[in-house]
């Protein structure tokens, strides 16, 4: 069942976006060579904290992070480490949410580490920009579909493949309600799009195949073939004057 919020509710949406697109921005000031992905962790947990939130993640089906912190082939889900040490030329992706008075906010960005190659460069940017060409189909009257095509045609012009296991999902009292989300989809088919829906879209792109394999840990996503992968992700509301990205900041 899709869950539509009011604008009272639409109000604690907000601040809980706030709240987790500010702990974004400064894990994402922190990335550098030689720091750590816990170190990053803690940035997050430290600011959602010091708001009044909890960090939506922590502890979520036994997730042992506040943030899902993944690296370079690492899809979705990384397991925050203190041995895990960044290095130039990689990407991480930092995946986080907050939990602000009975509501979530989730969002993800990928960031380069220094110095990293033009294919990087160019799937951080093309990744980005599909996020932006899904969010503009994000209107009242159009369908979930509309989403998703609009994120695999903008993709699939350079050559990269869009995941498919995984997919976005409707964010409110629960960090995962109806619908979902795909970053594929034909157009006009799926759920009609109307005020007060809130949900999260989410590309994730990788250089190769959309195959992807879960690790020994239960958690980690890797690409199939071991080749890069990034990931752009807001909570957008569908209001009557367009969508409403309640993460971005």
């Amino acid at each position: 069942m899709i869950k539509l919020k009011n604008s009272e509710q639409l109000e604690l949406m907000k601040k809980a976006g706030r709240i987790t697109g500010e702990a974004l921005y400064l894990a994402g000031e922190a990335v550098k060579e030689g720091v750590s992905t816990l170190m990053l962790d803690k940035i997050v947990r430290t600011h959602i904290e010091s708001q009044g939130a909890s960090p939506s993640f922590l502890g979520y089906a036994g997730f042992p992070g506040s943030a899902c912190i993944s690296v370079n082939d690492q899809v979705i889900h990384g397991i925050p480490s203190e041995k895990k040490i960044l290095h130039e030329g990689d990407i991480v992706k930092i995946d986080v949410g907050a939990f602000y008075k009975g509501f979530h906010g989730d969002s993800a960005r990928t960031y380069a580490v220094g110095k990293v190659s033009e294919e990087a460069k160019k799937l951080i940017e093309v990744t980005k920009e599909s996020f932006y060409k899904g969010a503009e189909k994000a209107v009242i009257g159009n369908r979930i579909g509309d989403i998703g095509f609009a994120i695999e045609t903008y993709v699939s012009k350079y050559g990269f493949s869009v995941v498919r296991s995984y997919v976005g999902h409707g964010v409110g009292h629960e960090l995962h309600e109806d619908p979902e989300v795909p970053n594929y989809g034909v157009p006009g088919r799926g759920a009609r799009l109307c005020a007060g829906m809130t949900f999260a879209i989410e590309p994730m792109v990788n250089v190769g195949t959309y195959a992807v394999k879960v690790l020994s840990d239960r958690w980690t996503v890797i690409t199939a073939d071991g080749k890069l992968s990034a990931h752009y992700e807001n909570t957008v509301a569908i209001t009557e004057n367009g969508p409403l990205l309640l993460t971005e900041v």
